[in-house]
């Protein structure tokens, strides 16, 4: 068959044309997230809960041109702010609400905000974020990787809009056999203490390198006789391991359930007050017995640790997991092995929504974005592999659902975008809003739906999502809000003002994207 030279030249033309006219039917979104400016602009979270008598460490998270100078006005004697680095440190006062107004001034301007500072027994008053090493380094994990992560968070800018936990997974410790002989060892000293392997000499050094920096540093166990990688786990330890871990300073546990599923199915002869689950059937009094085990050592440390329940969501973790002491628990399994579902993975957490508030939140799993690894042969970091549009859906929906925010990708290789992601201060006030409001779902059709959040100042965030494969308008009417008009529209990616709309508004939703939207109440 021949073809008309002419006609072909002419389609072409046309088809280039339409590209450019709308890019949106045929290109992935590029970076949305505006640079930010030279003046300060304060943020991460309103409020912030530590516990009486304890150590108290908090960085100011302030974007801006450095050096910028900080001042506090109602912080409490106790507490000292660094005015050059924004870090308050200090012992944590008597229980009580103390409201305080940050400042901060360079050559480009000045900015302030509040923050209530809780002193009770509630830690987690907005959902944690930070890094974890596992879906990036797995067995590979080194004191030198942790360290540069640290130095990353700052330099990146992550730590100006509020991520602060720098998190060991698995494999710091010893374990009995191991492809890689230096972490390869006694699992326990003389006296009970679990040791680290080769690559982890000073764990206190390491706690101390990561709190001068303002940040928090985070550790893993597991409440099994070994950890899912076949390292030193904590059985039988459960006290000593905590205490020692206050004692070199960390502040976050990740207890993931591992080889304790041995112990819960046929119980342990050397233990017999451990409940036990007859034919498999591991379900509460079994599944909640290590976490309230830790969770009461935990309380009564004298350092605040935030306990996250890694069990997987097994027994309706979400209905019980603040009663044993958790501040978050994990509702599913790893995410890593299903990338391609994460509006799924994130529908079926929402619908979990009635359970989540500050102090207690779902857990669907950590930010997987950039460089990480492949789940399944724990090899080197390599490109994610959501699309521009899926990444955007992703930090969307983990913000509207207060999950916690934890980047698990290369902190040695960010590029612009994956900080475009990350770093937008205006979506991680969504995730962060002291009202602490789980986002629930309003399902429009089969490819499009939208999840509303409410905020504490009675505006609402909404993503516009399409799980569609070529783009949809998708419509938010007042009705589905529970708004009434007239409303002001922001878009929050672009931090861009769009009017103000009466009864809906309509946006163009790009393939497998989102538009995410604060509404506030109009003139």
């Amino acid at each position: 068959m021949k073809y008309n030279l002419a006609i072909l030249t002419a389609l072409c033309a046309a088809l280039t044309m339409a590209a450019e006219t709308n890019p949106v039917e045929s290109l992935e979104l590029g970076i949305l997230t505006p640079k930010p400016g030279a003046a300060p602009r304060l943020n991460g979270p309103t409020i912030y809960g530590a516990r009486p008598g304890n150590p108290f460490l908090f960085r100011i998270a302030c974007q801006g041109l450095r050096p910028i100078q900080f001042s506090a006005d109602g912080l409490p004697s106790p507490l000292h702010l660094d005015p050059g680095t924004g870090i308050i440190t200090g012992i944590t006062p008597p229980g009580g609400t103390y409201r305080v107004t940050l400042h901060a001034k360079n050559p480009g301007g000045e900015a302030s905000r509040q923050l209530r500072i809780v002193a009770g027994d509630t830690l987690a008053l907005t959902p944690p974020m930070g890094w974890n090493h596992w879906y990036t380094h797995y067995d590979r994990i080194t004191d030198k990787l942790m360290r540069e992560a640290a130095e990353v968070m700052i330099s990146s800018g992550m730590a100006d809009v509020g991520y602060q936990y720098v998190n060991i997974d698995d494999c710091w410790m010893n374990a009995p056999a191991n492809k890689d002989p230096l972490r390869v060892g006694p699992l326990r000293d003389a006296q009970g203490n679990i040791l680290p392997n080769k690559h982890f000499p000073d764990m206190p050094a390491l706690a101390a390198f990561i709190h001068a920096k303002g940040l928090k540093a985070g550790l893993y166990t597991s409440p099994g006789r070994l950890t899912c990688g076949g390292f030193g786990g904590s059985y039988g330890h459960e006290r000593q391991d905590a205490e020692l871990f206050a004692e070199w300073g960390f502040d976050f546990l990740k207890y993931d359930w591992c080889s304790y599923g041995t112990i819960a199915e046929h119980g342990d002869a050397d233990a017999p007050n451990v409940p036990f689950a007859e034919k498999g059937a591991a379900k509460p009094p079994v599944l909640k017995y290590p976490y309230q085990l830790m969770g009461d050592i935990l309380k009564r440390q004298k350092r605040d640790i935030i306990l996250n329940l890694c069990q997987y969501g097994m027994g309706n973790v979400w209905e019980w997991g603040a009663e044993v002491g958790g501040q978050s628990w994990r509702t599913s399994g790893d995410l890593g092995f299903e990338l391609n579902r994460i509006t799924d993975v994130a529908i079926n957490n929402a619908a979990h929504r009635a359970w989540s508030k500050p102090g207690s939140w779902n857990d669907p799993d950590y930010i997987q974005i950039g460089l990480i690894g492949n789940a399944r042969g724990m090899g080197e970091p390599e490109p994610c592999p959501l699309s521009p549009n899926e990444q955007y859906t992703y930090m969307s929906l983990w913000s509207l659902m207060a999950a916690p925010l934890f980047f698990s990708g290369d902190m040695g290789k960010l590029d612009d975008f994956t900080v475009n992601v990350l770093c937008n201060p205006e979506v991680i006030d969504i995730n962060q809003d002291a009202l602490g409001q789980c986002g629930s779902v309003v399902t429009i059709d089969d490819k499009t739906y939208l999840m509303v959040k409410g905020l504490e100042d009675g505006a609402k965030a909404v993503g516009l999502f399409n799980r569609g494969d070529q783009p949809a308008e998708v419509t938010a009417k007042w009705s589905a809000l529970g708004v009434t008009g007239p409303v002001k529209v922001r878009d929050v990616w672009r931090q861009k003002n769009l009017g103000t709309a009466d009864a809906s508004y309509t946006a163009k939703v790009p393939r497998h994207g989102v538009v995410l939207l604060r509404f506030s109440k109009g003139d």
